[in-house]
Formats: structure tokens, C-alpha cells, sequence
């Protein structure tokens, strides 16, 4: 009888721990969604600037400029 308590409370504790590791892996996609988010956000001015750039190299059709 001994032994299927203990094999009881192993498959329990095992189940607590899947959780456990199921909000772990839930608060990193967090995390690594705040950095993107940072990183478009520090990033997304030089980004249309360089856009506006080429699109006015293209409308002006002269490479020296460019």
C-alpha cells in the first residue's frame, strides 16, 4: 500500500510541475514579446526614415543624390 502512495504523490507533484512550467515558458513569450515590441518601437524612426530616403531617390530618378 506504501508504494502506490508514493507513486501517487509523484504523479501529483509531477502535474504541479507542468504547470509550474507551463506559466514559466508563458511569462518568457512575454518577455521576448516586450523586447520586439522595444526594439520595433527604438528602431521604427531610422527604419522610415531610410524608406523615405529610397523612395525619394526613386521619385527623383538621379543616383547622384543617392
Amino acid at each position: 500500500m506504501a508504494g502506490s502512495q508514493v507513486e501517487t504523490t509523484d504523479v501529483v507533484r509531477a502535474r504541479s510541475d507542468a504547470g509550474a512550467s507551463a506559466v514559466e515558458y508563458g511569462l518568457i513569450l512575454v518577455a521576448v514579446a516586450a523586447v520586439i515590441v522595444a526594439a520595433v518601437y527604438a528602431l521604427g524612426g531610422q527604419v522610415k526614415g531610410m524608406f523615405e530616403d529610397s523612395t525619394t531617390c526613386i521619385d527623383q530618378h538621379t543616383s547622384s543624390a543617392c
